[in-house]
């Protein structure tokens, strides 16, 4: 009787391993060596702005749109804080080139919680209807002048504006039916900082999983640290629009990280995110549910370096913002990431080849 009791046992756990390591054999994804050398036309560049970050959706003709961050460069690098502005871009291709076409979000004004610049974009499409994510902040009661934004953006951290600035920064949405717009703004924030992370609710992430439901991913704050370290959490809403509710387990809180984005492939059924960490490199992470996430099987996705097509290797001051453009399926098409060189900042999109 003994031994066959063992012996059933034995095999619940060996049929459950076996479905363990089913799902997990599904975390295979790398496109890495699947990265296509590029030249100086994946970079997006302006002449007067810094470009910074992308999200690219494509339309029902087969045009695709790019809306990301522009600021600029007369007052400055630091100025994303403070005259960042949300830009729309056109192309018949995910890796461009790309063309202007119009500036769709700018600063809000005095008296709205978006009242000093817009950043950092994301654009999803869900049922109908355009979704516009993006970031700003404001001085809460505070009264403020131009000049005294262009002073605090040409001295930076150091400017007393700054972390109030900083530390009042939020996540909003505006709507559209249209691409094109006209977009409706958000008359609130969407998220406020808890559980994970405190201070402030950044760089939004969002996919809708296979359950209907829509899994968005904030930075904020680590909470009780002394030193300077971003966590990231995970909101979960019946509603592309919201409520959001911060689920109490970080998405990433074992290193310093920023810029999160995430999709579902539909193909391995499970979530991936790519962000990119400051001590040197862009990770991969994944998550079966949405909301229990973990390094993927192949987490240090690369270094932040790029191969040129004459054979040399491209390195920035600063490489971030990564962005994966997918198919229908969720399968990596374009990674797109934010270059700082010198005294300018743009966009750069890498072509990613099939498997």
């Amino acid at each position: 009787m003994k031994k066959s009791i063992v012996g059933f046992n034995l095999i619940l756990l060996l049929f459950f391993s076996s479905l363990m390591f089913a799902q997990n054999s599904t975390d295979d994804l790398s496109f890495s060596d699947r990265l296509a050398p590029i030249t100086e036309q994946n970079f997006f560049k302006s002449s007067d702005y810094y470009n910074w970050g992308v999200s690219i959706i494509k339309d029902g003709d087969g045009l695709y749109h790019n809306f990301y961050a522009r600021w600029p460069k007369k007052f400055g690098f630091y100025s994303w804080l403070t005259h960042s502005e949300v830009a729309h871009a056109t192309s018949p291709n995910p890796w461009g080139p790309w063309t202007y076409k119009e500036t769709v979000l700018k600063s809000n004004g005095p008296g709205h919680w978006d009242a000093v610049t817009v950043h950092n974009p994301k654009i999803k499409y869900f049922e109908g209807t355009y979704y516009l994510y993006y970031i700003s902040t404001n001085f809460g009661d505070k009264s403020y002048t131009e000049d005294e934004l262009i002073e605090t953006a040409k001295t930076g951290y150091r400017h007393p504006n700054w972390s109030v600035l900083r530390n009042n920064q939020r996540t909003g949405l505006a709507v559209g039916k249209s691409i094109d717009g006209p977009w409706k703004r958000s008359s609130s924030v969407l998220i406020e900082p808890s559980g994970p992370i405190t201070t402030l609710t950044v760089n939004p992430a969002i996919a809708q999983g296979s359950d209907g439901l829509y899994y968005m991913v904030v930075k904020g704050d680590k909470p009780n640290e002394k030193r300077f370290v971003r966590n990231q959490a995970v909101a979960v809403s019946e509603n592309p629009a919201g409520p959001f509710e911060i689920q109490d387990k970080p998405v990433i809180d074992y290193l310093d990280t920023e810029d999160v984005s995430i999709w579902f492939d539909k193909l391995r059924n499970r979530f991936y995110g790519i962000f990119h960490a400051p001590e040197g490199f862009i990770g991969l992470i994944t998550s079966e549910d949405g909301k229990n996430w973990n390094k993927a099987k192949n987490y240090r996705l690369m270094p932040k370096e790029l191969k040129m097509k004459d054979g040399s290797i491209f390195k920035a001051d600063r490489l971030e913002r990564p962005f994966v453009y997918t198919d229908n399926n969720g399968q990596p098409v374009v990674l797109c990431l934010a270059a700082k060189k010198g005294d300018d900042a743009y966009s750069v999109f890498i072509p990613i080849d099939k498997e």
